[in-house]
């Protein structure tokens, strides 16, 4: 693979996409939304987070593009905006399972 220059800018850019997904409880949001579009009270009752700390995640992933919101008379409705994000979720998650599998197979060795 050719490796590409990066300026200063477009690293911070990086690491901010990285910093969102730093946020466990981000990553749940995400993973709820991922079947369908809720609304706040859904993904407190989905998560057992709190209203507001749903709220405060939202607003982050909203900002970011992440997600999008449909208002609906009162209510306001959230989506997955940018599935490219479940690309990058499933790399990590895939390697990790790799690094895991390594993990165990060399212990049941040992024991």
């Amino acid at each position: 693979m050719k490796k590409k220059e990066l300026n200063d800018e477009a690293l911070e850019l990086i690491a901010s996409r990285f910093r969102l997904l730093a946020e466990p409880m981000r990553l749940k949001i995400l993973h709820t939304l991922s079947e369908k579009e809720m609304n706040v009270s859904d993904l407190v009752t989905a998560t057992g987070a709190n209203q507001a700390n749903i709220s405060k995640h939202l607003g982050i992933l909203l900002d970011a593009g992440i997600v999008s919101r449909r208002k609906e008379g009162l209510t306001a409705n959230y989506r997955i905006a940018d599935e490219t994000i479940f690309e990058l979720c499933d790399t990590v998650c895939s390697r990790l399972k790799t690094q895991l599998e390594t993990r165990q197979s060399a212990l049941a060795n040992v024991f």
